[in-house]
């Protein structure tokens, strides 16, 4: 039996119809889309990431007060390091944020597609898919986090991130790489997942058929303000503990040492340090990227 081959021409064809389904897969348009939000929230607002992490490993004797506020601290750096000294970091959070916010999209919305179908998540089930979701971009973009937190506190000398990278774990292993892994988890997990409830529910409770569909993105963004607040709050002192414990590896074996260390120095208001910046940034910067990411995938006519 002979069997038939196709033209050329028609085998190109099948292969390019291949490559667009591919392309046009709606888990990869969920990644550009997060990765495209990411972007922009994070150039925007690395300021108050680079406050606030200055502001928690401030020592707590300085200018003999031993409290600087967040606008005192915005002069020095505007004065000692210029004002493009306030995007310092902006490098290593691009290339933590661009991949990490499309791997935590992606992941969300594949996961939303495999357990929900088309009906929306209960308030415990997008804790769960906000927790599973945020778990899986920080442990893979860990490494680049702990050079982005270096980076702002301005007590290392990296010249890339790629050099950071090699420098850290030619140095202090992978350990260096991985440090302070609970404390992020604990930070960003339940940030992620208390965040995404609260949107999700006061998104449902807002009459939003009784809105002009031009302030669709408003409203969101609304709701986004809100959900952020919440969330900031409730994970502020796992973020303290994160920042100390990749900036000084060597000194915390252990979250436990990491958190005795702070209450002993700083007090309770210790794990609150900085917060005032990491509310703001991460409010605003959640809020914009999903409210940009709703839009994209609008636009792609998915369902986010």
């Amino acid at each position: 039996m002979i069997q038939k081959t196709r033209p050329p021409l028609l085998q190109a064809q099948d292969v390019g119809d291949k490559m667009e389904t591919l392309m046009m897969h709606p888990v990869l348009k969920a990644f550009v889309c997060g990765s495209i939000s990411g972007t922009c929230s994070t150039l925007l607002f690395q300021p108050l990431d680079l406050l606030k992490t200055r502001l928690q490993t401030l020592q707590p004797s300085i200018n003999g007060s031993g409290h600087v506020g967040m606008v005192a601290l915005f002069i020095r750096v505007v004065r000692t390091e210029s004002f493009l000294g306030l995007w310092k970091g902006v490098s290593p959070s691009f290339a933590r944020c661009i991949p990490g916010v499309g791997i935590y999209f992606s992941t969300l919305y594949k996961m939303k597609q495999y357990f929900l179908s088309d009906r929306s998540p209960t308030a415990l089930e997008s804790v769960f898919l906000g927790i599973s979701s945020r778990t899986v971009a920080g442990v893979c973009m860990l490494p680049v986090t702990v050079v982005k937190t270096r980076y702002e506190s301005g007590k290392y000398g990296y010249e890339s991130v790629y050099g950071a990278l090699r420098n850290i774990y030619r140095t202090e292993g992978a350990r260096g790489l991985f440090c302070g892994l609970t404390a992020t988890l604990l930070r960003d997990a339940p940030f992620s997942g208390i965040y995404l409830m609260f949107y999700t529910q006061t998104k449902k409770v807002m009459p939003q058929d009784q809105f002009d569909p031009a302030l669709t993105p408003l409203v969101n963004f609304g709701c986004g303000i809100f959900a952020g607040i919440l969330a900031s709050l409730a994970t502020q002192p796992a973020d303290v503990i994160k920042t100390h414990m990749q900036l000084t590896s060597e000194k915390y074996h252990w979250i436990g040492q990491a958190i005795a260390s702070i209450f002993k120095d700083y007090g309770l208001a210790g794990f609150f340090r900085g917060g005032v910046p990491r509310a703001l940034r991460r409010t605003l910067m959640a809020a914009m990227a999903w409210t940009l990411y709703e839009q994209m995938m609008a636009k792609m006519g998915l369902k986010s």
